[in-house]
């Protein structure tokens, strides 16, 4: 004899949204510990402190150097014999050791007397030398 149950026969299903959720766990805890163990490697840079130190309103910090054409050299815009250069460059370290000196030259201006001056740059001791480069047009 065959009895049937009260209960409706179901048949057996696999739930996959909680599959989902578990896969998605285990992958994000799998990224988070892979990125945790990996060393990140570069280069030891020492940054400067944030340090105001008062300044001589008196004292240049920067002097913009300018060779022209015909051997003119401009120390910020003001036209220096040629005679005068070295002196104004050993007055202008001694007064600050960290002067920062900006050279710049002319398109017409001697690779020659660009050179020579930045020789006498590098006579007064003056250690911070920029260039201001532009490209060819």
């Amino acid at each position: 004899m065959h009895l049937s149950s009260p209960l409706p026969k179901k048949k057996a299903r696999i739930e996959i949204i909680p599959l989902i959720d578990i896969m998605f766990f285990l992958l994000a805890s799998f990224m988070m510990v892979s990125l945790s163990q990996t060393h990140m490697k570069g280069i030891k840079v020492n940054l400067p402190a944030n340090t105001s130190i008062p300044t001589d309103p008196n004292k240049k910090d920067t002097v913009s150097i300018r060779v022209m054409e015909g051997d003119a050299v401009f120390f910020d815009n003001v036209l220096v014999p040629h005679d005068e250069v070295m002196p104004r460059l050993f007055k202008l370290q001694q007064e600050n050791p960290d002067v920062k000196v900006s050279l710049s030259a002319s398109m017409l201006a001697l690779h020659g007397d660009v050179i020579e001056v930045l020789d006498m740059v590098r006579r007064a001791d003056i250690k911070k030398i920029g260039y201001q480069i532009r490209a060819a047009h």
